[in-house]
């Protein structure tokens, strides 16, 4: 039978305690047999004896109501043998002396027996006393043996007990020891069937695991995984992984400098914590922590100052999943952000803007001279042309034209993004806006015969917008429209309230966009696929409309449907 080491602590410990309980109970008992022996000598016979002493002194002083009143109590506390007769006798001797108090022959009778009173009381507390002193040498007696088997088994206890525990802790070190230097072969061996025996099986089968771990694929593996860590960690872009709690896994050399921490305050913490005093991380965690890991519209550049410098950083968080092996559903295993250093080509970017800018300024002035070169050919004035020389005029009058609004179109770009935009922000009715596409455009689409149909109510509260930018937003948009629809369509030109907003849109019953052109439509110099390459445009139409609609604090967006059509849409705050 296997006896567990919390069993043999508590018999141990019950057998202290029994012995302390029967130490105890053996105490009190003897202590409370002496305190009655006591309280008998003082109450029955040392009374007794007072109470004599008191009427000699009365009976010398003729003072019988103190006779009387001791007398009474002498009668109240007879104890002993042989108490009684003499206690009537001292009644009838006081009651013949209270009749007769000349007759002093009583006296002497009276003192003899008080006197006889008072010994046989002494007698009896010699007596009790004895028994007392026999009840405390019994006491001792007992208590000395009782305690003196607590003590040697205390002592025992104490001598063996600690090296029952230590023993096979130290045996237990020794074998950790050895297996943390490799050492598999070692093993534990107790020969008790308690708690340290099947803690010496669990060693034993975990040192069993172990050397058939280290001679396995494991081991490899391990190394591997190491060796992952190693490149990440020595990667150029900063990288930081998070488990499936939030808890940060890792974090390489880059991502520790630019958050400006210290390694062991960042890994192995829960995220959100360490972001509180970090504003770096916790806009690098904000998409996860509101589950918003994958965004539809581009993450904006982060502006971090790294290096002595302001670095700027494109930013990728991945969502990690892993399938359980026999499951068909995988389960989230954690996060990854990835930081991209693009300072260098923010500033190759820059350059570009500049010298766009540049070159588009410098074109106007050519391009507008050769346009009006043009319109002076055509005047009869001049001379008069033949057809194929009407041909090439009007020919570099449509090119010159398209190059003017690409110029400008460079130009409205490089504002942009230089961040020289300049916003006249006015109270406008959105049927003002409305309006003016219409009367832009109502030409355009006449010559394709397509119908413009307006829905733009007159009360619609009044918006905080550029007139400018917004209309050139709208034409925009309708251009577009018309030059998708076929002829004999119809383009609708909407202006709707919403909850706060005022949105405008354009929808034509074109052919539509492909969901995988959608999501790009807005990029810079993205162009959707055309069947016919001459129509295309310089993809900054939409681009442009974007930030003009953003930087108003907007909103923009498509909507479209293949062989369905088009919705372009974007919202403005009410003022």
């Amino acid at each position: 039978m296997k006896i567990r080491i919390k069993t043999k602590l508590a018999m141990g410990l019950a057998f202290l305690f029994g012995v302390a309980v029967v130490v105890g109970a053996l105490g009190a008992y003897y202590l409370n047999a002496l305190s009655n022996d006591a309280r008998e000598i003082l109450k029955d016979n040392y009374e007794s004896i007072e109470f004599m002493q008191n009427i000699h002194v009365a009976l010398d002083q003729k003072k019988y109501d103190s006779i009387e009143k001791n007398l009474k109590d002498q009668e109240n506390n007879i104890s002993e043998k042989g108490e009684s007769e003499l206690t009537k006798q001292l009644r009838s001797q006081f009651e013949a002396l209270k009749n007769n108090p000349a007759d002093t022959s009583l006296v002497p009778s009276i003192r003899a027996t008080l006197y006889g009173l008072t010994r046989i009381n002494m007698e009896a507390i010699v007596r009790k006393n004895n028994v007392a002193q026999e009840t405390a040498d019994k006491a001792l007696l007992y208590i000395g043996i009782i305690g003196s088997l607590c003590f040697i088994f205390t002592f025992a206890f104490i001598v063996n007990f600690p090296g029952y525990i230590a023993n096979p802790i130290k045996e237990l070190a020794d074998g950790i020891k050895a297996i943390s230097n490799k050492n598999y072969d070692e093993r534990l061996h107790f020969e008790s069937g308690d708690e340290f025996g099947e803690l010496a099986e669990a060693f034993n089968s975990m040192a069993q695991k172990l050397d058939e771990y280290e001679h396995s694929n494991l081991a490899q593996i391990l190394f591997e995984k190491k060796r992952i860590e190693t490149i990440i960690n020595k990667m150029n872009d900063p990288i930081i992984g998070l488990d499936e709690k939030k808890k940060v896994l890792f974090a390489n050399t880059e991502a520790i400098k630019i958050l400006g921490m210290d390694a062991k305050n960042l890994v192995g913490h829960y995220a959100p914590d360490v972001a509180v005093k970090n504003d770096l991380l916790r806009n690098l965690i904000k998409g996860i922590m509101e589950g918003k890991v994958f965004q539809e519209e581009p993450q904006p550049f982060l502006k971090i100052f790294n290096e002595g410098k302001e670095s700027y950083f494109t930013r990728e968080t991945l969502k990690m999943t892993s399938v359980p092996t026999g499951e068909k559903k995988g389960i989230s295993i954690g996060y990854v952000i990835i930081l991209k250093n693009i300072t260098a080509f923010k500033e190759l970017d820059l350059a570009k803007t500049n010298f766009i800018a540049t070159v588009s300024h410098e074109l106007k002035t050519p391009i507008a001279s050769i346009q009006m070169c043009s319109q002076l050919m055509e005047d009869e004035r001049i001379g008069s042309l033949n057809e194929e020389q009407k041909r090439i005029i009007k020919t570099v009058n449509e090119e010159t034209s398209r190059l003017l609004k690409i110029t400008g179109e460079l130009l409205d770009l490089a504002q942009v993004e230089t961040g020289n935009i300049q916003m006249q922000y006015q109270a406008l009715k959105p049927k003002q806006i409305v309006d003016y596409a219409y009367d832009a455009l109502k030409f355009q689409a006449g010559q394709k015969q397509i119908h413009l149909e307006v829905h733009a109510p007159e009360d619609l509260p009044a918006v905080k917008a550029d007139l400018e930018k917004t209309s050139w937003v709208l034409v925009n948009f309708l251009s577009n429209a018309i030059h998708y629809s076929p002829e004999k369509s119809t383009v609708i030109l909407r202006a709707r309230r919403d909850t706060g907003h005022i949105v405008f849109s354009v929808q034509d019953f074109g052919k539509g966009i492909d969901a995988k052109h959608r999501e790009h439509v807005f990029d810079k110099f993205y162009k959707v696929p055309e069947s016919d390459p001459s129509r295309s445009g310089t993809g900054l139409g939409l681009a442009i409309s974007k930030d003009f609609i953003t930087t108003q604090g907007g909103r923009i967006w498509v909507e479209s449907e293949i062989g369905k059509g088009s919705t372009f849409n974007f919202e403005l705050n009410v003022v």
